[in-house]
């Protein structure tokens, strides 16, 4: 049974051909999506079967009783550092959406030929305290209050 090197290289490039269509017929057989394509009736019955024998495990409820278990006494601490990184980030983004209007309403006032107002230290574009808007209105801002009061400059 002398074989030459012919032979054997015939003999591999077989078994490879082989090979290589019993693992394609595998992978279509195991693919899941073409079994769900071609069975939906089967796979969704499996799928709600699944589902209530989870449900009846009750692991859902054993995992949250565990982590309340681990988290007690970290909750006051971790919310009160949240409650500050929140409290920052909204402060922070307030004031850069506030200043982003006002410019943009600044630039559509000149765009479209009308006077703009002056802004405050924050950035808004408001009269100042007794100052005429343009449309005829007196700012009339108490220092310590912080409140607007807006009366006709007649």
């Amino acid at each position: 049974m002398a074989e030459t090197t012919d032979d054997v290289r015939r003999d591999i490039e077989l078994t490879r051909e082989r090979m290589s269509t019993t693992l394609q017929q595998l992978e279509q057989k195991l693919n899941v999506k073409q079994i769900v394509r071609d069975n939906p009736w089967p796979a969704i019955a499996l799928a709600v079967g699944a589902g209530v024998l989870l449900s009846g495990s009750r692991t859902d409820v054993k995992a949250a009783a565990a982590t309340v278990a681990a988290t007690r006494g970290a909750s006051s601490r971790v919310g009160t550092v949240l409650d500050d990184v929140v409290a920052n980030l909204m402060s922070g983004l307030h004031e850069a959406f506030d200043s982003r209007i006002s410019t943009l309403v600044n630039e559509l006032k000149s765009a479209i030929g009308a006077p703009t107002s002056p802004s405050d230290s924050s950035g808004s574009a408001r009269p100042f305290a007794g100052q005429t808007t343009t449309d005829g209105y007196v700012d009339r801002t108490s220092d310590t209050s912080g409140f607007s009061q807006v009366g006709r400059a007649d």
